[in-house]
């Protein structure tokens, strides 16, 4: 299988066991998380060479964080150590009609903080053969963007097929958006697979069709084949890949994704996922596509395995995705039955 690198911030998690409100929380549960370390462990469970890039803080919480993907398989020699923290976020996981809620608490992060000369990607991409980030890490700090522009810019020269998820977080758009949008744009220049819609692509790039409000209007518009491909080809995008949520109650989702390719658009199986952990599912969604198309399968299978693998991951607490491809073709094949293996 090829080597795949991935780059991005990992995070501490504090989360008040159970569905316990914050309030109500006299002790944390503790996970590391983060998208691109997410999708890293997943592409590793799955056979996977992956290279996790990123800049964690010389002490032992950080050392925690390497170990947690170390003990997927995962090679951290890219991972540059210095800074003064690691990022933090808090989980209160919501239930039936209580939504779940994050505050974060990740100024300052040694990867917020890191400088672009901290990452030498001549030597650290060596014969990767798959760049992955996302829209997260670009929005942390302007540092954390110009890095972020030069990994993908060194991944192009070299031939490497490179693939983002847009990841909109309102939390962090609350300042500078239109300098923001100005520096997405300025990525997709440099990206073969995107992750995302029309919404996000408004969110995220500031995207528009006349007489459409993507951002506020009826989201089946953003989703529809005609408004994925023009996405698509205003980018540039080989694909263009969406999940499909709906939402009965943060308890229980139907799941299922969509990809929109030369070919046309293609809408995959949806599941019926009861939720124990929502977080990560869309990273979970990502290792799979990209772990279909380095496989050399066709979009439509790629995105199934991928839908999947996104609806096996609600049921797993934490922000990884401890599967192997195994399980995963055995809920694809079963349509999600969920009956006991003997």
């Amino acid at each position: 299988m090829g080597k795949i690198m991935t780059f991005g911030e990992i995070m501490l998690r504090l989360s008040p066991p159970g569905n316990q409100r914050f309030i109500q929380a006299s002790s944390f549960d503790v996970t590391y998380g983060g998208t691109e370390a997410n999708i890293a462990v997943g592409l590793s469970n799955y056979g996977h060479e992956v290279r996790y890039v990123t800049k964690l803080p010389a002490n032992a919480i950080g050392d925690c964080a390497a170990a947690t993907l170390r003990k997927s398989g995962v090679d951290c020699s890219g991972i540059q150590f210095g800074g003064q923290r690691l990022g933090t976020y808090f989980l209160e996981n919501g239930v039936s009609v209580r939504p779940s809620s994050v505050v974060y608490d990740r100024a300052g992060s040694a990867m917020a903080e890191a400088d672009p000369s901290d990452f030498d990607w001549d030597r650290i991409m060596g014969d990767t053969e798959w760049f992955h980030t996302s829209g997260i890490t670009p929005v942390i700090s302007k540092n954390a963007a110009q890095i972020t522009l030069e990994a993908l810019k060194a991944a192009k020269k070299r031939g490497i097929r490179t693939s983002f998820d847009l990841n909109y977080r309102a939390k962090l758009w609350t300042k500078d958006k239109t300098e923001k949008q100005s520096i997405m744009r300025e990525l997709m220049k440099y990206v073969d697979i995107c992750f995302g819609n029309a919404r996000d692509a408004a969110l995220v790039l500031g995207y528009e069709e006349d007489g459409l409000d993507f951002i506020n209007g009826d989201y089946q518009v953003c989703v529809d084949e005609e408004r994925m491909q023009n996405v698509r080809k205003t980018y540039g995008f080989t694909y263009l890949v969406s999940s499909l949520r709906e939402s009965i109650s943060a308890s229980d989702n139907r799941y299922g994704a969509e990809v929109a390719g030369d070919s046309g658009l293609y809408r995959g199986r949806r599941y019926m996922v009861h939720i124990v952990d929502r977080v990560g599912s869309g990273d979970a969604f990502a290792a799979g596509f990209i772990h279909g198309i380095m496989e050399g399968w066709a979009p439509e299978k790629a995105l199934e395995f991928a839908t999947a693998s996104a609806a096996v991951k609600h049921t797993i607490p934490g922000d990884m995705n401890y599967v192997s491809t195994e399980e995963i073709e055995a809920l694809a094949e079963s349509g999600g039955a969920g009956r006991v293996v003997r």
